[in-house]
């Protein structure tokens, strides 16, 4: 019984961390793009003043402040693509993530799975994984915080990272991962 308490207690310590973890080993490969935000610089990007009559620029700094880390890596390499695909599949079946929504178009296989918060537009946790085809790259993304689904169109829109416009438009008016399944 000692034993199986301490197991328990080291997992559920560990398990906040394994996302930053899960997918470290991508950040500087040679075959690998890698952009990643830390909360420390949401905060100062939050702390940027903005007009109040831009509505949507408040809304970018409302949701920043809800952000912990993204990070976003993508590639080329066939090689590193099948990397990135066992590591997010392995994390996947480890992190409680459930899938919002699962895409193939012109030879793009893109998955969006997310871990809700309290409730069923909350998210504590969103991934993304696009395979790309022939010249288009393949994206793995993670972003974690306390965020609405519905907010992240106003992420994509001011941070332009790869595979945004994807998240966008699988996020547009969405209802949260229990109403798109």
């Amino acid at each position: 019984m000692k034993n199986f308490l301490v197991t328990l207690v080291v997992f559920l310590m560990s398990s906040p961390f394994f996302a930053q973890g899960a997918f470290d080993k991508f950040d500087g490969q040679d075959d690998v793009t890698s952009i990643i935000v830390n909360k420390k610089m949401f905060d100062l990007m939050s702390k940027v003043k903005m007009e109040a009559s831009d509505k949507e620029a408040q809304q970018y700094l409302n949701l920043i402040k809800k952000l912990d880390n993204l990070k976003v890596f993508t590639t080329k390499s066939t090689r590193v693509e099948n990397e990135m695909r066992a590591a997010s599949e392995k994390y996947i079946k480890t992190a409680g993530l459930e899938e919002l929504m699962r895409v193939n178009q012109d030879g793009r296989n893109i998955k969006i799975l997310v871990k809700s918060g309290a409730s069923d537009s909350q998210v504590r946790e969103l991934l993304m994984f696009i395979e790309g085809s022939k010249n288009e790259d393949t994206v793995l993304m993670s972003l974690t915080g306390d965020f609405d689904l519905n907010e992240i169109s106003v992420l994509t829109d001011k941070m332009r990272f790869p595979g945004g416009e994807d998240l966008k438009k699988a996020t547009k008016g969405s209802k949260g991962p229990k109403g798109n399944k």
